[in-house]
Order: structure tokens, then sequence, then C-alpha cells
């Protein structure tokens, strides 16, 4: 299955494929994104032409998208009532650009539309790293200090807690986040009931084979 992923850093894409993988049940080939983004910010900005490009210039299958919340609203089942929508909250955010930028699109190469995959990591990516190691870090964890005022963690202390260090170099993330998610590679299920940003990604995922095996592209006429 050949896929995109993109996400806040060449560190985060190539942990990203390890969960990927370990919820698919299978190897992925990636496919290269037009645009690569650095921070939040930048890959919404570059999501649109992202997804663009690999409609119409590649056979992926999908797109899987994953970005830390950081202070964002935290996305709750609240916001997944038809048409609701929270334009503090970033899954919100990601799903509507993929609604928007592929209802626009013809079908091309085979298919209707690239497949969509949002996963969102409260507060960062690397709660999602010490998940099963660290029970104090989750996401109500998280959801609850934001609630009272009173946060049970930084970022910098998750990143400290993964890489002994909250400025790691890239070589130094990837090894220690790569140790971290052999937890995960067989089961996700710690993973997914600790952080509900996950488990969003790991369902849309799950979704790319049904709708793989119901998606027909209309015939071109004689």
């Amino acid at each position: 299955m050949k896929i995109g992923i993109l996400s806040e850093s060449p560190a985060d894409e190539m942990i990203m494929r390890v969960l990927v993988e370990a919820v698919l049940g299978h190897e992925v080939e990636l496919v290269q994104p037009s645009l690569r983004a650095r921070g939040w910010p930048s890959v919404a900005q570059v999501l649109p032409a992202v997804i663009r490009h690999l409609h119409f210039n590649t056979d992926a299958v999908g797109l899987a998208v994953v970005v830390d919340a950081d202070d964002s609203v935290v996305h709750t089942p609240d916001h997944d009532r038809e048409g609701y929508y929270h334009p503090r909250c970033r899954m919100c955010q990601l799903r509507a650009i993929f609604r928007q930028t592929t209802k626009k699109l013809p079908p091309a190469r085979g298919r209707q539309r690239v497949l969509r995959c949002v996963g969102v990591a409260v507060p960062a990516v690397e709660g999602w790293y010490l998940c099963g190691r660290d029970a104090t870090v989750s996401e109500q964890a998280w959801i609850d200090g934001q609630a009272s005022g009173r946060q049970p963690y930084t970022r910098a202390q998750l990143k400290a807690r993964v890489y002994g260090t909250d400025r790691p170099s890239l070589a130094h993330e990837i090894e220690c986040a790569m140790k971290e998610v052999q937890r995960h590679r067989r089961d996700t299920r710690r993973l997914e009931n600790d952080f509900p940003g996950f488990e969003a990604m790991a369902k849309d995922l799950r979704s790319w084979k049904t709708q793989l095996a119901t998606t027909v592209v209309p015939s071109k006429p004689a």
C-alpha cells in the first residue's frame, strides 16, 4: 500500500510510519509529498497542495497527517457531531481542510480521492512515546490540567523524559523515539485507550480497507 505521511518534522514522519504500520498490520510504501512542513502552521498551509499532488501525480492510497496539539483545544466526541466545527481544534481544522480540498477534485489515477487519516498528539507526540512507560502521561491528564489551570507537565518536560534533553539532535531524537514506539508495534490498544487523538488516527486507517473495497471510479464516456 502506497501512502503519504505529513507531520511537523522528519523525525516525526519516520516514527509515524512505524505506528501506521502497527495499526494496519503490514508494511507501507511511502510516497514523498511535494512539500515538507516544519511546525503546525506549516502543516495546515501546505496540506491542500500535498493532497492535490498525491491525488493527481501519485498512486498513493491515502495521506496520514499527524500534528501536536500544543495548547490548542483538545478534540472531544462533541466535535464529531454532524456539521460541528471548533475553530481552535486542530483535528477539526485538518479534517475540514481534507473535506474542502478533496470535494473539488475529479477522480484521478483509478481512484475517487486520496483517503484521509488525521492524528493529533496531546499535547505533543512525546506523550505517545511515553505511553505505557509513564502512567502519569495521558490525554485525559492534559485535559484535566487545562480545566484546572495546573498542567501535570510541560511539553519541554515530556521531551526531557523521552530524549534526556528538551533540545535533542535529530539523530538522537529519532533513536530515542524509535526505542519508545517498539512497545506499540504489535499492539496499539494502550496507546488508543490513553490517547484518543491516536485512536482517531487508528480508526481512520482501519476505515481505509472498507473505503477501498467500496470505491468505484466512474468510467469515462466512450
